[in-house]
C-alpha cells in the first residue's frame, strides 16, 4: 500500500521471500524475516529516518543487499513453478531446467548477498558446471538461466539493476577455446536397433516408435494424441495440437497422416471415447494381465484377479496412468534395449559380454530419422514444414546431409 500524505506505510509480509517488507517511495525495502524483532526494529528504524528525512529515502536506507542468492533463488523458483504450465495446468519441463541451473549456483553463493553476485562470480558458477561434467552447449542455457533469474529479480526491484547488467558481459563458452566437453552430435538410430526392441515393447510402444518414423513427430506431441484431435475427413488425416512446445509464442503445429500413419493409428480407434488418449499404459497393463492369464495352464479364480491387482498396486508407487508421459516412454525403450541385448548375447555366445550389441537409444532421435528420409526424398525445405521448424537451420540439426548422394555426384564428375 502506498502512503497518502499523513499515512505511514505499514510492515508487510513477503509472502515469495519470506521477509518483512515496507514500501517506501514506491521502492520495496527488505527487512529481514517476517515476524522477528530485528525485523520489526528495522521497520521503525527505517520509518524513521525516512519520516526524518521529509520523506525521502537516503541511500543507505536501502537493506536490498541484505538478499541473498537463496532467497531470490527461492522467490523465483515459487514464481517459475506458477508461470511455467501448460494451458492444462501441468508444469512445463523449463521448471527442471531452472532446478539444474539452482544446485550449483546455490552449493558455491546460497548465502551470498545477492547484489554482490557478479560477472567473477558468475563464472566461478560455470568452472563449476564444467567439473561436474556438463556438456559445453547446456551450461551455456544454464548460465542464461540463471542471467534469468537476476534479471527477474531486478524487475521485482529486490535487487539493484547494476547486478543483472554486470552479468550480462559474461559471454556464453565457445567451440574449441573452453575446457568443457562437447556434446555428442544425435545420430539417426539404425533400423537394426529399432527391430530389435519390437519383441520386448507392448504394442502401445512399438505404435509411437512407428509414429515417430513416419511422421518425425516429437514423442510429447503423439503421447497427447486422441480420436477428438484427427480430422479423418480426407485421405490424408489432420492432427491438429493444442498443446506444443512452441504453443506459447503463438505457433501452430500440424501433424499429417498418410496412409501408413493411419494404420498404426486405427486399432486404437475402435472403442474408446473421443477424448481418451489413444496410448494409455494402464490399457497396455491391463492387456499383459489378460495375456498372462491366456498363457495359464489352470483357469484363474476371480479371488486372485482382485488380490493381483491390489498387490501390482501396492508394489507400484503410481498406479499406470491414462496416458505415457516422455519419461515413461522412454524408460520403456530403456528398458527393451536391455532385454534386446540380452537376447542378442544368447544367440552370440562367442561375443563377451561387455561388448553391445543393441545400444541403448532415446526416442527423440527417432525424429532424426524421419528428418533425414523426408530430406533425401524431398528437400531440406518440405523436411521443414513436416517436421515443424521456423527455419530451415533448424532442420539441419535433424535431417542429416545425404553423403551418399553426394558421393554419386562426384563419381559422375571424376
Amino acid at each position: 500500500m502506498h502512503a497518502t500524505a499523513r499515512s505511514v506505510p505499514s510492515y508487510r509480509h513477503h509472502k515469495p521471500t519470506g521477509q518483512a517488507v515496507v514500501t517506501l517511495n514506491e521502492k520495496d525495502l527488505y527487512l529481514g524475516k517476517y515476524g522477528t524483532p530485528e525485523s520489526k526494529e528495522a521497520y521503525n528504524r527505517q520509518i524513521a529516518e525516512w519520516l526524518s528525512n521529509n520523506r525521502q529515502l537516503t541511500p543507505q536506507a536501502d537493506p536490498s543487499c541484505l538478499l541473498s542468492v537463496s532467497q531470490v533463488a527461492l522467490a523465483f523458483w515459487k514464481h517459475a513453478e506458477v508461470y511455467y504450465r501448460k494451458p492444462d495446468g501441468t508444469q512445463t519441463s523449463e521448471v527442471d531446467n531452472y532446478r539444474q541451473a539452482l544446485r550449483p549456483l546455490k552449493k558455491l553463493y546460497g548465502t551470498t548477498p545477492a547484489a554482490h553476485f557478479g560477472p567473477k562470480s558468475l563464472k566461478a558458477v560455470r568452472e563449476e558446471m564444467i567439473r561436474e561434467g556438463w556438456c559445453r552447449t547446456n551450461i551455456n542455457k544454464q548460465v542464461d538461466r540463471i542471467r534469468a533469474i537476476f534479471k527477474w529479480a531486478v524487475a521485482q526491484e529486490m535487487i539493484p539493476p547494476t547486478v543483472y547488467h554486470g552479468l550480462q558481459a559474461v559471454v556464453g563458452l565457445k567451440r574449441g577455446r573452453c575446457e568443457a566437453k562437447e556434446s555428442e552430435p544425435k545420430r539417426p538410430v539404425p533400423d537394426a536397433y529399432v527391430e530389435a526392441v519390437q519383441p520386448f515393447v507392448n504394442r502401445q510402444v512399438w505404435a509411437l516408435i512407428q509414429l515417430q518414423l513416419l511422421t518425425g513427430a516429437r514423442a510429447g506431441e503423439l503421447l497427447t494424441m486422441r480420436p477428438v484431435d484427427l480430422d479423418m475427413s480426407g485421405d490424408v488425416w489432420v492432427y491438429s495440437l493444442a498443446e506444443h512446445k512452441t504453443a506459447h509464442h503463438g505457433h501452430e503445429r500440424t501433424i499429417y497422416l498418410g496412409s501408413r500413419a493411419q494404420d498404426v493409428i486405427r486399432p486404437f480407434l475402435s472403442g474408446r471415447p473421443v477424448t481418451a488418449y489413444l496410448f494409455s499404459p494402464a490399457e497396455a497393463e491391463q492387456e499383459r494381465h489378460a495375456e498372462q492369464r491366456e498363457q495359464r495352464k489352470t483357469p484363474v479364480q476371480p479371488s486372485q484377479i482382485v488380490r493381483a491387482e491390489k498387490a501390482s498396486q501396492r508394489q507400484r508407487r503410481r498406479p499406470p496412468g491414462s496416458r505415457y508421459d516422455t519419461e515413461g516412454y522412454r524408460r520403456a525403450i530403456a528398458r527393451a534395449c536391455k532385454k534386446a541385448d540380452e537376447a542378442a548375447h544368447e544367440k552370440n555366445k562367442e561375443v563377451p559380454a561387455e561388448q553391445v550389441l543393441v545400444p541403448c537409444w532415446h526416442p527423440h532421435r527417432l525424429r532424426h530419422n524421419a528428418g533425414t528420409n523426408i530430406r533425401r526424398q524431398f528437400g531440406i525445405e518440405l523436411a521443414r514444414v513436416v517436421l515443424g521448424h521456423r527455419s530451415a537451420a533448424i532442420t539441419e540439426i535433424y535431417a542429416e546431409a545425404d553423403h551418399q548422394k553426394a558421393q554419386e555426384i562426384m563419381r559422375k564428375i571424376g
